[in-house]
């Protein structure tokens, strides 16, 4: 492990643990709109959107196992760089049993408190019935969801990345396969789509346990090697929830896109939905960039290795930079034809592809904000990796649309994100100054 994070090439040490996380986010991005598809194969507007209305819970248990994973990954990040190989160890198995608790006390509250969350979440008399079947059978398998990505994460600290990306694969295809089967054949619908998702993630679990058992030296699933001090818990927790309050705020900017949209019309909200999803694509791609590349970022902090992080800083920021640029060009030409492949009413796939080309303006900019925060992420520096996670699609987001929508109307809805991209990106920047790593 030393030789990839201390002597390898940085392009070579760099796409070794990022290539793998990148092919992970397409690979549930593809899942994602599969997914999509099958459920409105239904033909049960009801369904689906009672499935729809469910769907944050599946965010919300992410972010919780980030917590874990990103926060875990962090630390043990340092301290392998810091040789201070078994107090890593011991931060793994904290994380791997403290997922697990955590997703069982979320289980049980979220059962006992299933009606008012529901009734939080929008279910209608129309949609109760589907969004009740697909929130019980989603929470009741809610433990392993949240678990799974402490060991995803954790795995790629020792250099695993191709294990890690190998179980959620495997998982993601499952769901594929699994997610017609139960709602078509077995005439499951919601419950089916949802016993899907959880089964995938037992099995996918099952490989990260087996990965983390047999091919990790430095990583451990005993729960005997779980003491870590307070202060070791305080920098897990740190950072591990400002990185998972970044998926919160995913939905929360969604959700406050669409309701600033509805005075224009269902078709100008279904339009955004879909562009979101395609415009989508770039983000997932650099997320899997900077998140690949946060173990080699804090192994090299924690050794205090200057050159070699101002060099992997450089060519992080390179290769997302260069790749949002390509990916813009694309999506400006491709637009019209991306739409046309969801919808087939020409002013909305008009409308949308507009929307397409608004939202990945401005993602170099959310790329370099990325980049930051996965920095501050791997150094352990906690306000501004929080101040930028809720920023972006948060704090910022929300100011600039309340002001935009007022002065501009609908187009001051859509340019709504470009602008808090690049404001958060200027934020990211002046962070950067303020709290880059000054080596002794």
């Amino acid at each position: 492990m030393d030789k990839l994070f201390e002597h390898t090439s940085i392009p070579k040490a760099y796409f070794t643990l990022a290539m793998p996380v990148v092919l992970s986010m397409v690979v549930t991005l593809v899942y994602n709109m599969v997914d999509t598809f099958f459920v409105s194969q239904t033909q049960n507007p009801n369904l689906v959107a009672g499935v729809s209305q469910s769907a944050p819970i599946f965010t919300f248990l992410i972010a919780l196992g980030d917590i874990f994973g990103l926060g875990g990954s962090s630390v043990i990040s340092r301290l392998f760089g810091e040789k201070q190989d078994q107090l890593g160890r011991n931060v793994s198995g904290y994380a791997f049993y403290g997922s697990i608790l955590c997703g069982i006390i979320v289980t049980i509250i979220m059962l006992v408190f299933k009606t008012p969350i529901l009734h939080l979440l929008g279910a209608t008399s129309a949609t109760w019935q589907y969004a009740n079947e697909y929130y019980t059978v989603l929470v009741s398998g809610a433990t392993f969801i949240v678990f799974g990505l402490a060991p995803t994460n954790i795995l790629r600290t020792e250099g695993l990345a191709l294990e890690s990306m190998k179980a959620s694969m495997i998982g993601t295809i499952l769901n594929i396969i699994l997610n017609p089967i139960f709602i078509f054949p077995l005439g499951l619908g919601a419950a089916g789509s949802a016993t899907a998702t959880v089964i995938s993630q037992i099995i996918s679990d099952g490989f990260l346990i087996y990965y983390t058992h047999t091919k990790s030296t430095r990583l451990t699933t005993s729960i005997k090697e779980t003491k870590i001090s307070r202060h070791l818990q305080w920098e897990l927790f740190a950072i591990g929830i400002p990185a998972s309050v970044t998926n919160i705020m995913s939905t929360f900017a969604i959700a406050l896109t669409n309701h600033y949209l509805i005075p224009y019309g269902a078709d100008s909200v279904a339009a955004m939905g879909i562009a979101l999803k395609i415009s989508t694509i770039i983000n997932m791609v650099f997320v899997g960039f900077a998140f690949g590349a946060q173990p080699l970022i804090g192994y090299t902090y924690g050794a205090k290795d200057a050159k070699r992080f101002n060099q992997i800083m450089k060519f992080d920021l390179q290769v997302v930079c260069g790749f949002s640029i390509i990916m813009t060009v694309l999506m400006f030409i491709l637009a019209p034809t991306l739409m046309k492949g969801f919808l087939h009413d020409p002013r909305v796939i008009s409308e949308g592809a507009g929307m397409i080309r608004w939202l990945v303006l401005s993602s170099t900019f959310a790329g370099i904000m990325l980049v930051f925060t996965t920095m501050f992420q791997s150094m352990g520096k906690a306000f501004p990796a929080f101040l930028l996670s809720v920023s972006r699609q948060g704090l910022i987001f929300f100011i600039v649309i309340v002001i935009t929508s007022q002065l501009f109307g609908y187009t001051g809805v859509i340019v709504a994100q470009p602008i808090a991209d690049v404001l958060t990106a200027g934020l990211g920047i002046l962070l950067f100054l303020i709290y880059r790593p000054r080596f002794k």
